[in-house]
C-alpha cells in the first residue's frame, strides 16, 4: 500500500517572515508531515489593486484590499530558495504553489515534486496551460467548482502535456473555516470514478477528524493549513492547526492507513491465536452410555474450540457411541462410529 502523502500547508502563515517560515518547517518536520508547502506569488501578477479581501480574510486581517495584504505577505525568490534549502537540511520536501507563471517556472526549478494548482486557479485557461506544459506531476484542488469546471481543468492539464496519472485531484471546500456539512467527502470517489485519478482532501474544516476521514475513503493526498499560533494576525490562522495538533493528525492518519488492510478477509496474524479460546466444540449434555445413538439433544456447543466444531453437528448425530462419556465432554473421533 502506498504511504498518504500529508502536506502541511503553511501558506502565508509566515507573516512576511523568514524566520518564522523556517520554525513552521520545523514544526512540520516535528509533526511528522512529508512536505510543507508554502504560496509564491507576485502581487502585482496576481491581484489588481482594487480587489477587495474575501469575507474571511477580512475577518482575520482587517479591511486591506487584497493587494496590499498580499504586499506583506509575499516572500522573494531569494528568500524561497533558502526555504528550500532549509527544508533540504531539515529532510523534508518543500512545495509551494505558484499564482503566475513566473513564479511557477521558479518553483520548477528548484526541482520539486510537485507543482500545486489551487482551487481559484481551476478556471485559468493559460494558467492551466502552462503548468501542464511542464509535464510534471500535479496536484489539482477543486474548491468551488463542478464537476465539469474540474473536467474540463482536468483535460487542459492533460492536452498540454501532463500525463493522466500524473494529476492527484483535491476534494476542498474553499471557505475558512469550512463548514462540516459542506465538506462531501463522498466527492472524492465521484471525481476518481470520472477521471481514473487517485484523489485526495485539502481541507479547512477545525479540528482533525475530516482528514482522517478523508484517508479512510480513500485519500492518497492530505493537505492541511497549520500555523504556529492561531491568535497571530493574518487571513488563514484561525482556520489552522497548531504544531500539536498536526502531529496528532499526522498520528491519526498514519494508523488509518495501516489499518486499512490489503482487503484479503482473514484472521489477522494477532488474532490466530485466540481462535481456539473464543470459539466453541461439541460436548455432551449429559452423560451418555456406551452404544447410544447421538441425538442433537445430547449435545451443547461451549468453549474451547479445538474440538469438533459445531459445523458438523449434523454429521456427528445418528452416530454410536464406542465408549461411556460424563456430561460436559469434549468430543473426539475415537468416541464413536
Amino acid at each position: 500500500m502506498n504511504k498518504v502523502i500529508i502536506i502541511a500547508e503553511a501558506g502565508v502563515n509566515h507573516n512576511g517572515s523568514v524566520q518564522l517560515a523556517c520554525q513552521l518547517i520545523d514544526a512540520a518536520k516535528e509533526a511528522g508531515a512529508d512536505y510543507v508547502k508554502f504560496q509564491t506569488f507576485i502581487p502585482g501578477l496576481l491581484v489588481s489593486k482594487e480587489a477587495k479581501q474575501a469575507e474571511y480574510q477580512q475577518k482575520n486581517s482587517g479591511e486591506a484590499s487584497q493587494h496590499d495584504m498580499l504586499k506583506e505577505l509575499a516572500l522573494t525568490y531569494d528568500q524561497f530558495q533558502l526555504l528550500f534549502d532549509y527544508c533540504k537540511e531539515r529532510n523534508i520536501g518543500f512545495l509551494s504553489t505558484g499564482f503566475d507563471e513566473k513564479s511557477v517556472k521558479f518553483i520548477d526549478s528548484l526541482g520539486v515534486d510537485y507543482h500545486k494548482v489551487p482551487s481559484g486557479e481551476i478556471t485559468n485557461l493559460p494558467y492551466l496551460k502552462f503548468i501542464g506544459s511542464l509535464k510534471k506531476k500535479v496536484i489539482l484542488s477543486t474548491g468551488m467548482s463542478t464537476m465539469q469546471e474540474v473536467k474540463e481543468a482536468f483535460d487542459i492539464l492533460t492536452d498540454a502535456g501532463t500525463k493522466p496519472g500524473d494529476i492527484v485531484v483535491l476534494q476542498c471546500t474553499t471557505e475558512y473555516p469550512a463548514p462540516f456539512d459542506e465538506v462531501n467527502l463522498l466527492a472524492m470517489r465521484t471525481m476518481a470514478e470520472t477521471l481514473k485519478v487517485q484523489t485526495g482532501f485539502s481541507d479547512h474544516t477545525q479540528g482533525i477528524e475530516i482528514p482522517v476521514a478523508a484517508v479512510a475513503l480513500g485519500a492518497t493526498v492530505i493537505e492541511k493549513h497549520f500555523t504556529l499560533d492561531r491568535e497571530m494576525p493574518g487571513p488563514d490562522h484561525r482556520a489552522s492547526l497548531e504544531p500539536g495538533e498536526l502531529a496528532s493528525m499526522v498520528r491519526a492518519i498514519r494508523n488509518v492507513e495501516v489499518s486499512l488492510g490489503d482487503g484479503v478477509k482473514r484472521p489477522a496474524p494477532s488474532e490466530v491465536k485466540n481462535i481456539k479460546a473464543a470459539r466453541r466444540s461439541i460436548h455432551t449434555a449429559k452423560a451418555l452410555s456406551s452404544g447410544h445413538i447421538i441425538m442433537e439433544e445430547d449435545l451443547v456447543m461451549k468453549r474451547p474450540g479445538h474440538g469438533i466444531s459445531p459445523m458438523l453437528v449434523k454429521e456427528i448425530t445418528g452416530k454410536r457411541l464406542t465408549k461411556d462419556l460424563p456430561e460436559d465432554w469434549m468430543l473426539n473421533e475415537s468416541d464413536f462410529s
